[in-house]
Parts: structure tokens; sequence; C-alpha cells
């Protein structure tokens, strides 16, 4: 057991060490990485503590293992899908464990969403747009719950930086518009009023439609108000109990 947490540690180490010479570059993607032998004798530790590393990094779909006289393991191409799953469940964990405030998450996410909103206005296709107006309507369904409530308000948001066109906003806003999603579920679905979203979704909507980025600007900011001020209510209240 006393050797448990520098084993952790070392495995961390050389996962980190391999880590950083794909990101420079020093090992390019279809690369063939050392033995677990030939790693194991480089820095001086067990293949067990090898293996720790390459499952690290195999985690993060920086490398991948094939079997076979022609094994081994390889630097991976990471897809953008794989990336934002990545950047999802990173986020999600900081915000549940309260890495990051409430109030800091949701300053972070509409400054993004309100920056994409030229983009938006500009680019926003029929079908984006229809996609948005069928998520305000499952949200006015009387019988929704909370929890499907919340699922389609990241559908909303997310077509909303979608209609953008870029990539990278898109890559960025997954961490703070889906990471979001079990935060607000948790603190805020109980005591916002659907009504008021629904109608700034509209808004938004009508917005982009037109190609009028002030009047998405001003639903956003309005909605950021909005959900600030009702989390803080909600922590307030729990906080007083």
């Amino acid at each position: 057991m006393k050797n448990a947490e520098p084993e952790k540690s070392l495995s961390a180490q050389i996962a980190d060490a391999i880590r950083t010479a794909i990101v420079d570059g020093r090992l390019l993607v279809g690369d063939r990485l050392p033995s677990e032998a030939e790693l194991a004798d480089q820095h001086g530790v067990s293949r067990a503590t090898v293996r720790e590393a390459l499952k690290r990094l195999a985690a993060q779909s920086l490398i991948r293992t094939e079997r076979g006289a022609f094994g081994g393991a390889f630097v991976n191409h990471l897809s953008y899908e794989e990336a934002r799953a990545q950047q999802v469940t990173t986020s999600t964990l900081l915000l549940g464990m309260n890495a990051i405030s409430f109030q800091v998450a949701c300053e972070a996410r509409y400054a993004l969403e309100r920056s994409c909103t030229a983009l938006a206005a500009e680019r926003r296709t029929d079908a984006l747009l229809a996609a948005m107006r069928s998520e305000i309507d499952t949200q006015a369904a009387p019988d929704l719950s909370d929890e499907a409530f919340c699922a389609s308000d990241v559908a909303f948001h997310r077509a909303l930086v979608d209609c953008a066109g870029n990539e990278v906003l898109s890559y960025h806003l997954a961490g703070s518009v889906e990471a979001m999603q079990p935060l607000m579920n948790m603190i805020t679905f109980t005591a916002r009023s659907r009504a008021e979203i629904i109608d700034l979704h509209r808004a938004i909507v009508a917005g982009l439609e037109i190609r009028d980025v002030a009047s998405v600007d001003r639903a956003l900011a309005t909605l950021e108000a909005y959900t600030i001020t009702l989390g803080q209510s909600v922590l307030k209240a729990r906080a007083t109990r």
C-alpha cells in the first residue's frame, strides 16, 4: 500500500511526458510509441507503471493500442467529437465539484454565447432555426418534466451556437453550455419560470431570423441576468436552512 501513491505519481509523470511530446510535435499522428519494456527501461519504472500511464493517455484519446505482431501503442488522431466530449466531461466535473462557482460559470457561458451572435445571425440556416423552434415547442408542453426541460434548453442553446458555423466556438461552448445542465437541474429548475425563459428563447429565434444581432444580444443578456439572480436566490435559500 505504501508504494501505491508513488507508482501513481510516476505513471502521471510518464503520461505527461508523452502528452507533451505529442503536443510539441515530436510524436506525430500514427507514430508508434516505444514498447512497454522500452518505456519502463527509459524511465526506470515497472511495466505496470508504464501500463497505467498508457491507460491515462488512452482515456484522453491521445493514443490507441493495436494487437498482433505489428501492434503496440500509436499516437491517435483525435477527432472533434472526442475532444468535445472530453471538454464536456471535464467542465461538468469542475462545476459538479464546486471548483467553479455558479455565477462564474454563468458569466463565462453567456459571454462566450453572446460572442457567437453576429456570426449566428449571419450564417443561421432554416434547418437550425427550425430545430430551435422545435425545442421551444417541446419546452411549452405542460407535462414536460424538469429534467426534460433542462435537456431541451441545452439543445436550444447548442443550436444557437451551431448557427455560427464555427467548430472552435462550438467546442468551447460545449464545456459551458452542456456542462451546466446537471448544475442547472440541481439548482434552478424547480424555481425558474418556464414561460419567461420560453419568451426569451422566442425573442432569440426572432432576432436570428431577421438577422438582428442587437435583439439577440439583448435577449441573451436578459437571460444571463435572470439565471444568475435565480441561482443566487436558490443557493442563498439553501444556505439559510
